[in-house]
């Protein structure tokens, strides 16, 4: 089952979306339906009978249930509020891969009302997001309890996890060409770098990229926990300052009350809003690196707002953003510190000033050319690369028709 801060979270989140008074997440078992979480009504065992319940009846349906009025549907002979006076109810169904129902999501008022359509597909949205954390758990506890039978197959799985952590493409964005590309230090020991590249409302589009901290089969699971955070957080609050406090509330309450020390990590966060000749970029970070832009002039820019501290671990942490433009022939780089970090010939690390200057060598450039860089310095520093690196690169094509019709949109790769 996932963690109860996280049910919690989507107990809450679903009352505030439809502005009720009651919502609840609920698990059927052997002893009937039982309320995992609840947001303005008690947890537990619910007082009614598993069979007259609308829960068992949205278990049965496995299908999205919306009830302006109960008292005026004919197919509800009893009150199957407990005595709550429940008069609104909207469900969605939790079902696993195979495609049982095991659960649902609820949200119920005192008055009868109807349900606007993007809230139902929003209240959808929520169940999604603990039917993946459900089987994201059921995943974790399979591979740690493989890694403790038989270690040598655990290194195996370690490698075939890494390629589920990043994308095996990315997305059209029209008037934008993007690329990405993971470096792995080992390949028999997973990393925990991630990015990400995906459509939000209207013509926008949101990006991220990170490191969380460890390696291994634990750091697998971090990861898949972050990347389905940042995508489900930007969902319903693009701002990137609030993606990255909604990220930081997750691992901090997933990991509340732990004795070791609480995982975090490090990221960036973007919006891509579309303008005349480019993109309005925004982006907020979290103890990463600073972006880089380099401009269709050749000059190359820091990319990095004010403040803006670690993810998971701190005491009220702060998040700040900035903005940039990417006008014809500009191109972003989002990169984790296994770049930087990266000893050279003589010894001393990359850092910021020595990969800024390789990339000014190389401008003007494009997405594909800011991977070309990175791959041929990492190759050249080669036993001074101590860490993976993850890059991903973002450039507005030179020429103003928007979209580059001799290659490709977008390009991932694993090096």
């Amino acid at each position: 089952m996932p963690g109860q801060a996280t049910l919690d979270r989507v107990a809450s989140l679903a009352a505030r979306m439809f502005q009720a008074p009651m919502a609840t997440v609920t698990f059927a078992g052997d002893e009937g339906v039982r309320r995992v979480a609840a947001h303005g009504t008690p947890a537990g065992p619910f007082p009614g009978g598993c069979e007259e319940s609308l829960y068992a009846a949205v278990l049965a349906r496995g299908e999205v249930c919306v009830i302006p009025d109960v008292t005026a549907d004919p197919a509800m002979a009893a009150d199957p509020s407990g005595g709550t006076g429940v008069r609104f109810f909207a469900a969605a169904p939790i079902t696993v891969p195979d495609g049982r129902c095991v659960g649902s999501v609820n949200v119920m008022d005192v008055r009868p009302r109807q349900a606007a359509d993007e809230d139902v597909s929003a209240l959808r949205d929520l169940a999604a997001l603990v039917m993946d954390e459900l089987a994201l758990r059921l995943a974790a506890s399979r591979t740690l309890a493989t890694e403790r039978a038989l270690r040598a197959d655990a290194e195996r799985l370690a490698r075939t996890l890494q390629q589920t952590l990043v994308p095996h493409t990315l997305p059209e964005v029209p008037g934008l060409r993007a690329a990405a590309a993971y470096h792995p230090v080992s390949v028999d020991e997973v990393g925990g770098d991630f990015y990400d590249l995906f459509p939000l409302d209207g013509n926008r589009w949101a990006f991220f990229l990170g490191d969380v901290c460890g390696k291994g089969a634990d750091a697998a699971v971090l990861t898949s926990l972050v990347r389905y955070t940042l995508r489900a957080a930007a969902v319903y609050d693009p701002d990137p300052c609030a993606v990255l406090a909604n990220l930081d509330a997750v691992l901090q309450q997933e990991h509340a009350g732990q004795v070791m020390p609480p995982p975090y990590c490090t990221a960036v966060f973007g919006v891509l809003d579309p303008v005349a000749g480019g993109f309005e970029v925004t982006l907020a970070g979290g103890g990463h690196p600073p972006s880089l832009v380099v401009r269709a002039a050749g000059a190359v820019e820091a990319v990095h707002p004010e403040g803006g501290q670690l993810i998971g671990i701190l005491r009220d942490p702060y998040f700040a953003q900035v903005s940039t433009r990417l006008g014809p022939g500009d191109a972003l780089l989002l990169y984790t510190d296994g770049l930087t970090e990266a000893r050279t010939g003589t010894g001393a690390r990359l850092d910021e000033e020595g990969l800024a200057a390789h990339l000014a060598a190389a401008a003007p450039t494009s997405a594909d050319g800011l991977l070309a860089t990175v791959h041929e310095l990492i190759t050249t520093f080669g036993d001074g690369v101590s860490d993976d690196t993850a890059v991903l690169a973002l450039s507005v094509p030179a020429r103003s028709t928007g979209v580059c019709s001799e290659e490709p949109q977008c390009s991932t790769t694993t090096v």
